[in-house]
């Protein structure tokens, strides 16, 4: 805006009639005569007879002056009623409309003034008019300008002092403070009470309590330490550095304590420093005082009000706003809405907002921020599409809200435009906006933007290292991670809990056991070992597969906390140690530690893999005290149940759930599936696609239903409908349950063509799948193929070996089967050795084949031999031999069927158990066909329900039958 688009006027007329037109009345008095003389109409009138006057009143017409106009604070007509020269008085002319403009931030009026006075006078001349230049300078934001006055001046007087003081204290700059302090100590400028002010705030800002008493100092010596101003500064700097009882020391020295701007400054000083029952406890004393409050003490009193249990107090201060409607300003209302963000009831806050005539961006912002710490994100963008249709430009704080909610929700293309705003504003250049967009690009796992996210940062501090290596970390990036990690220690930054983490989740990810040492040893070292950080070793040791440093590292943490205990006990349950997990959350309940829903989960995951049914019961009975049974634990219930043999029950829990998300769906069809029951399975699957959509492990889920049942067409079916129906890109797994449904229903041409088809490369699991199907079905030609393809991929599963080994050995071709042996041998590779475990009394009682440790041995051994001849003779059972391929004698072969694990466990079941309850056997491997057959013959000879759960399914064997059908 340039001065020049305002009239500027010589002087205006003070005999203005009140009906002359707007264009007469701002002429100059002087031009009036030969206006009337020239003007052709007027010499007209003037021979007409005279015209009739009418009377007006004789009331004075009042003349505003320049410093009136200023005063009522419009600036517009304070240019037009500026003179074109102000020679005679330039002080009175120009200092109130300079202190308009600081008042009004107008720095574009501001400048124009300024040339103005540059033009008309001697600006250099006047102490007083470059002070005011100085002062205004410094409330508009324009410290540089106000520097060039300040250092162009000739003289200066304290006024000028305080008032470059002033500016830099305003615009956030205390170093320069101090160093203009310093000058003028060293120029012996004598300070006033309005210099201490300033001082103490700068000392504030920098929190040097040292500088701050120096000052305090100087204030007793000139006697200032008793003026109202300087006590209120004084305790505010005491308060800004962290030294509340000096502040409440100088407040409780006032004699008397009836000013109100005392007041604020304790309140404030310990509303600032979370002190917020104190702050609003010396409110109250204020209020007995019989002291007014002003909007100050309302916005210092709500900033107390800083969490949910404030609530009930806010509302009681917006009560007493309302009713005093002086206090009602831009400020108490901008207070009032941050209250309510902070009390969590954002309802309120935007009633508040809304209700606001002025809506400033600190009162959109307020809002905006408030919705993201409550985590309504959605509605955080719906009020942002709000603020962008009042016409408002986003800021730093707006960007770096909505790039927080993009971030959460998930929306990358949303946080990409905000990102494209930010690098046109130059917004990205800023270290919080960074590092927002980091985190930004790491929740939606887009590395390579959140790389050069980075990369652009001018300068990064700790939070954006830890968050681009979190975020590398987090998408599985590792090595990117660790490089970023040792980059960091080369300069000069320290290392924090969160950082620490943050390396820790990649050593995880690369089962680093060496690495996650090294990553030990430092934190040992700089002495970095908290609770949290310990937890977490625990769980990194646990996933790298070190259970024995993972004990160790929990049994050393001396005050363990929840997370503690549900790490070690995840730990166990990851590394196969489903006793030690269920001993150890059996001690946890015995503390006053109350488990949470991951180590609930655990335990229920531990009592899966035993199918410790007993365990199962007792966490059930837990989580039904405790009302867990929602979401994810009402899923691991299901799961816990139908792996422990007890599907109608899986079918309980997932039936009283009335919200079923699709894991819960999932987890129920898997159950069935695990059971033989793949219609039902079907079934399920159908009705949970009326009301959700299927995704990848729920169509594994019904595909390996199918097979256990088989159901080949509806397999075939199933799978084309996942394909093209859904466009869900099959996994490897998809591909290997279709081809070993296939392969049971002796469909191999089909399954070798299917396999050739694929658009990716077969995996190990599938010419698995198609070998074991050949063994089934005695297709030799197949096998062969699928046992060169098996071995040309190089499996680091020992199972793949064993399974080519024991074809080749079932064929007689025992120097290959030994190849094969030999193999796994040089890989490190070892076949996991078969054993069953049954649940009895409080104990899970394990058996390796043919054991004899078990305190029980002979009395086993005896049960067992009873339980043999029986079947033989009133059964028929032979042993066939052929399920051993190793090259021993036939005797040799019978002995150790008649040792399989699961008949030990069987002979132990019986031995103590009672009569007609079912005996609950697990297996690590596959039931060979010659225990199949034993354990149908011990359902009908002896009456009782066995229900054996392999490595593949579980089997419910009853009166000779058995429920997979012979097809497993």
């Amino acid at each position: 805006m340039r001065l020049q688009s305002y009239p500027t006027l010589s002087v205006v007329l003070s005999c203005t009639c009140p009906l002359m037109p707007a264009s007469l009345a701002h002429l100059h008095t002087n031009n009036c005569s030969s206006i009337f003389a020239h003007h052709p109409m007027l010499i007209q009138t003037q021979i007409n007879p005279t015209l009739k006057i009418p009377s007006f009143s004789r009331k004075p017409i009042q003349t505003h002056t320049l410093k009136d106009i200023c005063l009522r604070g419009n600036l517009k007509e304070a240019f037009q009623s500026l003179p074109v020269s102000s020679n005679d008085h330039p002080d009175e002319t120009y200092a109130p409309v300079l202190e308009l403009c600081a008042q009004k931030k107008a720095l574009s009026q501001g400048l124009q003034i300024h040339a103005h006075m540059i033009k008309s006078c001697s600006v250099s001349e006047s102490v007083f008019l470059a002070t005011k230049l100085v002062f205004m300078y410094g409330k508009c934001g324009s410290v540089r300008n106000a520097e060039k006055v300040f250092d162009q001046m000739g003289q200066r007087s304290i006024f000028t002092w305080n008032a470059m003081i002033g500016a830099y204290v305003s615009n956030g700059k205390p170093f320069e403070v101090l160093q203009t302090y310093k000058e003028m100590r060293v120029l012996g400028v004598s300070l006033d009470a309005y210099s201490f002010p300033s001082l103490l705030k700068a000392s504030g800002l920098l929190k040097n309590l040292y500088l701050g008493a120096e000052i305090h100092g100087l204030a007793v010596k000139f006697g200032y330490d008793s003026t109202v101003c300087v006590v209120n500064s004084l305790v505010a700097m005491y308060a800004k550095c962290d030294d509340l009882f000096g502040a409440r020391r100088l407040f409780g020295r006032i004699d008397q304590k009836d000013d109100v701007v005392s007041w604020n400054s304790i309140i404030s000083a310990y509303s600032s420093n979370g002190r917020s029952m104190e702050a609003l406890e010396l409110f109250r004393e204020m209020q007995k005082a019989g002291l007014d409050s002003n909007t100050y003490t309302v916005v210092a009193c709500l900033q107390a009000c800083e969490d949910y249990s404030f609530r009930k107090l806010g509302k009681e201060i917006h009560a007493a706003v309302l009713k005093s409607a002086q206090l009602l300003d831009a400020y108490v209302a901008g207070a009032l809405v941050a209250m309510y963000v902070r009390c969590c009831k954002m309802s309120e806050a935007v009633r508040t907002f809304n209700k606001l005539e002025e809506k400033d961006k600190v009162a959109w912002n307020s809002v905006l921020t408030g919705f993201i710490q409550n985590g309504m994100c959605s509605e955080a963008l719906h009020f942002f599409h709000d603020f962008q249709n009042a016409g408002e430009k986003p800021d730093q704080v707006t960007v770096i809200s909505i790039l927080v909610a993009c971030g959460r929700l998930g929306y990358l293309l949303n946080g990409m435009e905000l990102h494209a705003y930010a690098i046109k504003n130059g917004f990205d250049l800023d270290l919080q906006v960074g590092n927002t967009l980091i985190d930004m690009y790491a929740k939606c796992s887009c590395v390579n933007y959140m790389g050069y996210a980075f990369n652009r940062m001018p300068d990064k501090d700790l939070i954006s290292w830890t968050t681009v290596i979190a975020g590398y970390a987090q998408s599985s990036y590792a090595l990117k991670a660790f490089e970023l990690f040792r980059e960091l220690q080369l300069i000069d930054i320290d290392v924090d809990p969160m950082m620490i983490g943050s390396i820790l989740l990649a050593c995880s990810e690369l089962a680093c056991v060496p690495q996650v040492k090294e990553i030990h040893g430092y934190i040992m070292r700089r002495g970095l070992s908290d609770v949290v950080l310990r937890n977490m070793i625990v769980d990194v040791y646990g996933e790298c597969g070190n259970i024995d440093y993972a004990v160790q590292t929990f049994e050393s943490i001396q005050f363990k906390d929840v997370v503690s205990w549900t790490s070690m006990i995840s730990a166990y349950v990851h590394n196969g140690l489903a006793n030690e997990a269920l001993e150890l959350f059996h001690i946890l309940n015995k503390t006053n530690i109350h488990p949470d829903s991951i180590a609930l989960k655990s335990a229920l995951s531990a009592a899966s893999s035993l199918s410790a049914l007993k365990y199962g019961k007792e966490i059930h009975g837990f989580i039904i005290r405790q009302n867990f049974c929602e979401g994810s634990i009402a899923s691991s219930l299901v799961d816990m149940y139908s792996r422990c043999g007890m599907v109608e029950n899986a079918h309980t829990i997932f039936k009283s759930i009335q919200s079923k998300d699709l894991v819960l769906w999932t987890s129920m069809i898997n159950a069935y599936g695990m059971h033989g029951h793949g219609k039902v399975a079907i079934d399920l699957f159908n009705k949970m696609k009326e009301n959700l959509t299927p995704d990848h492990v729920a169509f594994l889920s019904i595909l390996y239903a199918c097979s256990h049942s088989g159901l080949t067409a509806e397999g075939r079916q199933l799978f084309e409908i996942m394909k093209y129906e859904y466009q869900l890109e099959p996994w490897p797994e998809h591909y290997a349950c279709l081809v070993d449904l296939l392969g049971r229903a002796n469909c191999l041409e089909e399954a070798y063509e299917f396999v050739k088809s694929m658009q990716m490369a077969p995996t190990a699991e599938i010419w698995c799948a198609l070998l074991r199907a050949c063994q089934v079905h005695s297709n030799q030609e197949l096998g062969e193929i699928a046992v060169q393809k098996l071995l040309e991929l190089g499996s680091t599963n020992p199972g793949h070996y064993v399974l080519v080994s024991n074809v080749f050995a079932a064929k007689g071709r025992c120097k290959d089967a030994e190849k094969i042996r030999s193999r796994m041998k040089e890989r490190g590779l070892k076949k996991s050795p078969g054993c069953s475990w049954i649940e009895v009394g409080n104990r899970i009682h394990t058996f390796m084949a043919r054991d004899k440790s078990h305190p029980d041995c002979h009395h086993i051994t005896k049960k067992l031999d009873q339980i043999t001849e029986k079947v033989e003779k009133e059964g028929g059972y032979l042993a066939q031999t052929k399920f051993v391929l190793h090259n021993v004698e036939e005797s040799e072969k019978v002995k150790m069927l008649y040792g399989h694990s699961e008949r030990l466990a069987i002979a132990y079941g019986l031995l103590k158990t009672a009569e007609q309850t079912p005996i609950r056997v697990t297996k690590n491997l596959r039931v060979c066909g010659d225990c199949h057959t034993f354990c149908k013959l011990v359902s009908k000879l002896f009456g009782r329900e066995l229900v054996v759960r392999d490595a593949n399914r579980f089997h419910h064997f009853e009166d000779g039958v058995c429920s997979c059908g012979d097809f497993w």
